[in-house]
């Protein structure tokens, strides 16, 4: 039960890395006051939390809709996530981040950023959507599932904290501190990947 619960949780608190989305939520929130700064991490928190829940739910149903078979999504979903690992690993991944938030910024009457693009794609994008879905469909039984669930809770409450911490975290942690943990993350996040694609292949082979 714990481990499951583990497993889940670094794959999740990887894949949607609080850390790394706290200086962007910052840059973005430069300019409002420190009550908007909250509520919109609130409310980016809550709904990037409603769309994984949704998926996590309801994925496997989805899939069986498009007859998708489970295995198959583990091998998409882990080259996927290995992709993500590169990108964090060589910083591509932050590139991109900043550039998504630099064209928020350029638009004037783009005011509230909770939803685009803090909600989606950087809380609930495709990597996140695709993790708890394999999360969900390797759990066996009401308690595993639960506790999947309760990772995916535990590693949106952190990222509610990293959001509206996110200028003393900056203060205190430094680019420097932030790319080195995303490089350590990134180089976690390629082992599970691999291992996703390896249980794929071995379900539809052996």
């Amino acid at each position: 039960m714990f481990e499951i619960f583990l497993s889940a949780f670094i794959t999740l608190f990887v894949v949607i890395d609080p850390p790394g989305c706290a200086p962007i939520y910052a840059g973005l929130v430069a300019k409002a006051d420190q009550q908007a700064v909250r509520s919109m991490a609130i409310r980016a928190s809550i709904i990037a939390l409603v769309i994984l829940l949704g998926f996590a739910l309801f994925g496997e149903a989805l899939l069986g809709a498009l007859a998708i078979e489970l295995d198959a999504f583990r091998i998409a979903g882990g080259l996927m996530l290995f992709l993500i690992a590169l990108d964090m690993v060589f910083e591509k991944r932050t590139e991109r981040r900043e550039e998504r938030a630099e064209k928020v910024l350029a638009d004037p009457e783009h005011e509230d950023v909770s939803v685009f693009p803090m909600a989606m794609p950087m809380l609930a994008g495709p990597g996140s959507i695709a993790s708890i879905m394999l999360l969900m469909a390797r759990a066996q039984g009401l308690e595993e599932s639960i506790a999947v669930l309760g990772a995916l809770l535990a590693v949106m409450l952190l990222t509610l904290v990293a959001l509206l911490a996110a200028r003393p975290i900056m203060r205190f942690l430094g680019a420097r501190i932030e790319a080195i943990i995303t490089r350590l993350l990134g180089v976690l996040l390629g082992a599970l990947a691999v291992q996703f694609v390896i249980n794929g292949l071995r379900g539809s082979f052996l």
